[in-house]
């Protein structure tokens, strides 16, 4: 708790005890503007009762199966955000999307429900604001049911957990608040321009990355802001249209950013909370922000290091390495944080080679906590502990300041080197130095521990490639009859069975290299990468 923000304590004791007062509304009208922004999100709704999310079925039969308890909580959330409305074809399910939103309001009373909890009120008001406003017609129970939630959010804003969950929030407030005329729409619309400028200081760092340090994330938040630019467009509203400036300059740097953070098949890489299929893939961010004007430049350089996030990127024609040498992310917000300090993810070509392990689930689970341990991850565990203390589903405990301590970039290589005071926290009471010395056709992974203690380097491998062993220290890895590179290690190297989670409700199986060492040192080397052996 010692972390934690002063704020946070007071709001999570003030909603324990203040529950939210539903008054009824009077009936507002709409605003005559028509969205027309992308609308991308995949189908979810497939009849009157069948639904999927995260990679889950169920039915929806009954008003008790809204907050069915044999549903994980992120499946319900997903239930209640209405992402169908915003869907590639969903102007095809118009008559089903009536009916689940006539169902929702018939079946969900105020304050009752996972419905009616902040974050998911956040993102259904944003996908109703969207699909009411291309509507020839709106019925008036819809328009006031906006309001009611909108009024209820207000009133749950969540300041006990701050980050993506009150941006999400302030940017429902703006759009309900921009569409809705009548009664206190005004008042939302301030309210939430004002918490999002607050919000877009405190969550933007000066590189462009979003501070939660989730690539998963820093995409939603992105496109959260360029919505809010789009919507600044449509509507002309000037409370939104004298923001444009602020807004696009903070993301065009958020582009820039998240450029220097995918791989060359397209998606971004896993580190912290992080998985395909949740947020809008990278091109599609990229697509929306050249419709809206934006001037950016992505940067495309030997190396790109990120000072004020803490994450580097090596390109070569063969190969792109992204290194992690991170803090875990604001330390009173450290929800989507892994023990992943000083790991690196490695694509040769299109395909990527060494993963980090992903997230296919939330909630308070062991393996929620195995996602997040250092042995998930491309980096090294000292006596088994981890490089920070996670624990139950969103908490770190003692956790690791990281540190770059040199980023050099010759015609002939690139180095880069960083340490982290994870393990000097707790008992092991060593301090991890990991170099990586990068060349056209190798890399070189140095660790580096201030004591001889038992430690291991942990290499996870995508499940789309082999892995043989050609010696006690050398390995050769394929994909198909392709040779990608060869591993060699100062210390016998061992294979042992794994799982990879690309997206939420996936395991896949995989290959795991496990490198353990006892003096201090140890030297890897991947190498030959993309030549014929």
């Amino acid at each position: 708790m010692k972390y934690l923000k002063f704020k946070q304590i007071y709001f999570r004791v003030y909603y324990r005890f203040r529950k939210p007062r539903f008054i009824e509304s009077t009936q507002p009208s709409n605003s005559e503007w028509r969205w027309s922004g992308p609308l991308l999100n995949k189908q979810s709704l497939f009849s009157n009762a069948d639904v999927k999310f995260l990679n889950q079925a169920g039915k929806i039969q009954t008003a008790a199966d809204w907050n069915c308890a044999s549903k994980p909580k992120l499946w319900l959330y997903n239930l209640h955000y209405f992402d169908d409305l915003s869907s590639q074809d969903g102007a095809q399910r118009y008559a089903l999307h009536n009916d689940f939103i006539d169902k929702w309001i018939a079946e969900n009373p105020p304050c009752e429900g996972n419905g009616w909890e902040p974050y998911p009120i956040s993102l259904r008001l944003v996908n109703w604001v969207k699909w009411c406003s291309v509507q020839s017609q709106v019925p008036p129970n819809y328009l006031k049911s906006m309001l009611d939630q909108a009024n209820v959010l207000t009133q749950l804003l969540e300041y006990h957990i701050l980050g993506n969950h009150l941006f999400a929030n302030a940017k429902a407030l703006t759009f309900v608040g921009a569409y809705l005329q009548g009664e206190n729409s005004a008042q939302l619309l301030g309210q939430g321009i004002k918490l999002l400028n607050e919000e877009l200081d405190e969550q933007f760092l000066a590189d462009g990355a979003h501070f939660e340090l989730s690539p998963m994330y820093h995409e939603i938040l992105l496109w959260d802001l360029l919505e809010l630019i789009d919507l600044a467009m449509t509507s002309n509203r000037p409370e939104l249209t004298e923001c444009l400036p602020k807004w696009t300059g903070i993301a065009t740097k958020a582009l820039n950013w998240l450029s220097s953070m995918i791989h060359e098949d397209g998606e971004v890489s896993f580190f912290n909370d992080a998985a395909i299929g949740i947020a809008m893939q990278p091109q599609q961010i990229f697509s929306y922000a050249c419709k809206l004007g934006l001037n950016y430049d992505i940067i495309n350089e030997q190396l790109i290091t990120n000072q004020d996030s803490g994450y580097s990127r090596v390109s070569y024609e063969q190969y792109a390495i992204i290194f992690d040498h991170a803090n875990v992310g604001p330390d009173y917000l450290p929800g989507h944080a892994h023990a992943d300090t000083l790991s690196f993810e490695l694509s040769i070509g299109k395909q990527r080679v060494f993963v980090n392990s992903g997230t296919s689930l939330y909630g308070t689970s062991p393996e929620r906590i195995r996602q997040r341990q250092t042995a998930a991850h491309n980096t090294v565990s000292v006596l088994g502990y981890d490089s920070s203390q996670v624990w139950s589903g969103f908490r770190v405990a003692k956790r690791a300041y990281a540190k770059l301590e040199k980023s050099t970039s010759r015609a002939s290589d690139v180095q880069l080197i960083a340490s982290h005071n994870g393990y000097l926290q707790q008992s092991p009471k060593v301090k991890h130095t990991r170099e990586l010395l990068c060349s056209p056709a190798s890399v070189i992974v140095s660790d580096m521990l201030s004591k001889q203690l038992p430690a291991c380097f942990h290499l996870h491998l995508h499940p789309d490639v082999d892995v043989i062993k050609l010696s006690e220290k050398e390995l050769k890895i394929t994909k198909g009859d392709e040779v990608l590179c060869l591993v060699s290690s100062a210390e016998p190297i061992n294979i042992k069975d794994s799982t990879w989670h690309p997206e939420f409700g996936k395991s896949i199986a995989n290959k795991k290299i496990e490198i353990e060492f006892a003096n201090g040192n140890l030297r890897t080397e991947i190498k030959q990468i993309m030549r014929d052996l």
